[in-house]
């Protein structure tokens, strides 16, 4: 994708007695890095204690052999974040550890509660809660251990009648692991065996990567509490309404080795590529994709198309991961600095290039010039996904609808402002034919404005940031570590 959108955050939980657990969800977060690149941080439970490490950066960066000594136990949850809620700063890390009625207890968060800032005025005021950070999973963290209910199982059901949105989430408390996704199902997560034990997380891809053997996915409206006496699920909300899975998870979100809902992401798009061609041919002599998410799609069009697919573009996989900002001279090489065209493969050829969305508008037009300065004569853009035309506030940080540019423009003037020869995106209709799967178990609002719940026409991710956090109440250390 050229113009990113960034997800929110990927989610794991283990439950393993005589694992070493939080190497297991270190593992397991680093192969959902995909999913944010903010923070990172894991909680640990011995049966009687919580244990947190968090920390700014990439998982590499937020741990090293000597944190993970000091993250002791046999369950554990773990968190790498992009801010859709609350701004980046350490503050806001997670996994969050909250106190209240019912003790004390971890919570990591995928997702975006979109009736957050009344229940955190009315926790505030009401039930006396303090508030550490200016994200909405502190809010659901502070309602769970402050929930009416005699158990788990009740406290889930209240949380769920009583939030709105998307909330996969993790929660650790001092002897059990607790896994619930939202009744709409909008965010994605499974459950896994692990030599006896059990995992949680975002996708699939990070069972397989931690040698955890893929069970089920956790059913929308479920709650699920992993201990002692093993599995069971502890909370079902009625199957009332629609099914939301993000229908951008299988466009773009997920690695292409997970599964969601019994499909291959890798195969899902090699099908949406496969019907772009059918829906919009072209007369071209290659085909090629825009790194990394578009590659699937890219072979599906070539396939169907029968124009020889190549690679036209080189990637660097690791632009923008440091700490350290580029000078304006830097700055100003912009999309040259994450993609170097191969001008031999490219030049005199008429070229399809497959990406998976436009977004605002700003980035693809300087992917289309670059191409033309590496010799394509003629470059014809196809789009894997419809025109997004509406703002997601379902956890994805894409834009004011003011910003996207499909909102603004029609496909001909979309065209025209990014300098490509022709312009074809993927039809609804034809988005749901690949997927073979039926329309109302998606989301698809950033296409149709279809929102699943009805939600304010614009929101303001930064909200929280003006809720005043009572001065008297220190900031939470998100480095400190409970010893034993």
């Amino acid at each position: 994708m050229t113009e990113p959108l960034h997800e929110e955050c990927g989610i794991v939980g283990v439950y393993a007695p005589g694992e070493d657990v939080a190497r297991v969800a270190f593992f397991g977060l680093y192969a959902l890095q995909h999913r944010g690149q903010e923070s990172a941080g894991i909680a640990t439970a011995d049966g009687q204690r919580l244990y947190l490490q968090t920390s700014m950066g990439l998982v590499s960066q937020a741990f090293h052999e000597a944190d993970l000594r000091r993250l002791p136990g046999h369950i554990a949850i773990g968190h790498t974040r992009y801010s859709t809620t609350g701004s980046s700063k350490a503050q806001n890390a997670q996994p969050l550890v909250v106190e209240g009625a019912h003790g004390r207890l971890a919570l990591g968060h995928n997702g975006n509660v979109i009736n957050a800032l009344d229940w955190r005025q009315r926790l505030s005021v009401e039930w006396g809660c303090p508030f550490s950070s200016t994200t909405d999973s502190e809010v659901v963290a502070h309602m769970l251990v402050n929930a009416p209910g005699l158990d788990w199982g009740e406290r889930m059901g209240y949380l769920l009648r009583h939030l709105q949105g998307a909330y996969s989430l993790v929660v650790l408390v001092p002897d059990a692991l607790l896994v619930v996704r939202d009744p709409l199902g909008v965010r994605p997560l499974c459950l896994g065996k692990l030599n006896g034990g059990w995992v949680a997380a975002s996708e699939t891809c990070a069972l397989d990567h931690i040698g955890a053997t893929f069970i089920r996915e956790v059913a929308p409206g479920e709650a699920v509490l992993i201990n002692g006496a093993g599995l069971q699920t502890i909370y079902h909300a009625p199957a009332e309404g629609r099914r939301a899975l993000c229908v951008f998870e299988l466009i773009y979100f997920a690695r292409p080795d997970s599964r969601l809902d019994g499909t291959l992401v890798y195969q899902a798009r090699r099908e949406m590529g496969r019907q772009l061609a059918r829906e919009h041919p072209v007369a071209a002599d290659i085909v090629i994709g825009v790194p990394d998410s578009s590659i699937p799609a890219a072979n599906g069009y070539a396939e169907e198309s029968g124009i020889p697919y190549t690679e036209g573009l080189v990637k660097n996989r690791y632009v923008w991961r440091t700490f350290i900002q580029p000078d304006q001279r830097i700055r100003d090489l912009g999309v040259r600095l994450k993609f170097n065209p191969l001008r031999e493969v490219l030049d005199g050829k008429r070229v399809v290039v497959v990406d998976d969305s436009i977004v605002r508008g700003t980035t693809t037009p300087h992917v289309v010039s670059m191409l033309r300065r590496a010799g394509a004569r003629e470059v014809h853009m196809r789009v894997c996904a419809p025109p997004i035309r509406y703002p997601c506030h379902f956890g994805v940080d894409m834009a004011t609808r003011a910003e996207l540019i499909a909102a603004r423009m029609d496909v001909p003037e979309v065209c025209q402002a990014i300098g490509a020869d022709s312009l074809g995106y993927l039809s609804i209709e034809g988005l749901y034919r690949a997927l073979r799967k039926p329309r109302n178990g998606f989301c698809d609002a950033c296409f149709t404005g279809r929102y699943p719940i009805e939600v304010q026409l614009e929101m303001d991710k930064l909200v929280l940031e003006r809720v005043p956090v009572p001065s008297e109440l220190p900031p939470r250390d998100p480095a400190a570590v409970e010893q034993p």
